[in-house]
């Protein structure tokens, strides 16, 4: 009887092995690093934030379609004395040239958007290279610079992109407090949602063509800038090098 009941509890430990590597053979075939994925931290995170003492913060405005309102975000941006972050498409590239310069000529920084705008975590690294070199290529001819930071479309990413764009000299660059200017809710709710969220080291995302960008960015700028926060474009607020991103994506100097 021992013996039976022994048989017993080591067929049920192994039947139970044999259920839970089989789930995670299941379960690797769903993430990009496998098995190794499901024990391991090494997930590579972008840049939402940053960790700092100063009470500094940056401004981006993402560019993919339209510049019917850039030449007002630059106005407002020269009355209060701001110089921010542009992420351009290569296609709006090619379509504004002069607008591009504009920016740039203006003070602000230029950061790379991808070329086509796509879903970066399902490409191949010769295709992330060639979204970033292409567009990298066209901002730089234009302004004699080439771009440092990069913001995936969508926010979407993967260790490869990460990877790929570090090789590439880029810092992938996220953000911590959404407008949400794309809804199109009407002006105070992007100036609440955007003067009532941040903090030290956050990252603000915009986009250069949202409704009522020219009725709210003022407002914004004057209520961050009367909280005492300074603004600056996203290369001037992150460290280059020296520094962790913990598991919140916020940047800390080592």
């Amino acid at each position: 009887m021992k013996v039976y009941i022994l048989q017993k509890r080591i067929l049920s430990i192994f039947l139970c092995t044999v259920l839970v590597l089989g789930g995670l053979m299941v379960y690797s075939r769903t993430t990009e690093d496998g098995i190794i994925g499901v024990f391991s931290n090494q997930k590579r995170l972008p840049i939402y934030s940053v960790e700092t003492n100063d009470k500094k913060i940056a401004i981006s405005f993402d560019a993919a379609w339209g510049d019917e309102f850039t030449d007002d975000i630059l106005d407002t941006l020269d009355k209060y004395n701001v110089k921010t972050t542009f992420f351009l498409v290569a296609f709006w590239v090619d379509k504004y040239p002069d607008m591009v310069k504009k920016i740039y000529d203006r003070g602000h920084e230029i950061g790379n958007h991808s070329t086509t705008h796509p879903h970066m975590s399902k490409l191949t690294k010769e295709q992330i290279a060639n979204e970033l070199k292409t567009t990298g290529d066209k901002i730089a001819k234009i302004t004699g610079k080439d771009p440092v930071v990069f913001r995936p479309p969508f926010g979407d990413y993967n260790n490869l992109l990460i990877e790929t764009a570090e090789e590439l000299n880029y810092h992938t660059i996220q953000w911590d407090v959404d407008s949400l200017d794309w809804k199109e809710m009407g002006v105070q709710p992007v100036v609440d949602r955007v003067t009532r969220n941040v903090k030290k080291g956050s990252i603000v995302l915009f986009h250069n063509n949202a409704k009522y960008v020219s009725e709210f960015l003022p407002l914004v700028l004057e209520k961050l800038q009367e909280q005492g926060y300074e603004i600056v474009p996203v290369s001037e607020l992150i460290y280059k090098e020296n520094y962790t991103i913990d598991n919140t994506g916020r940047q800390q100097n080592n």
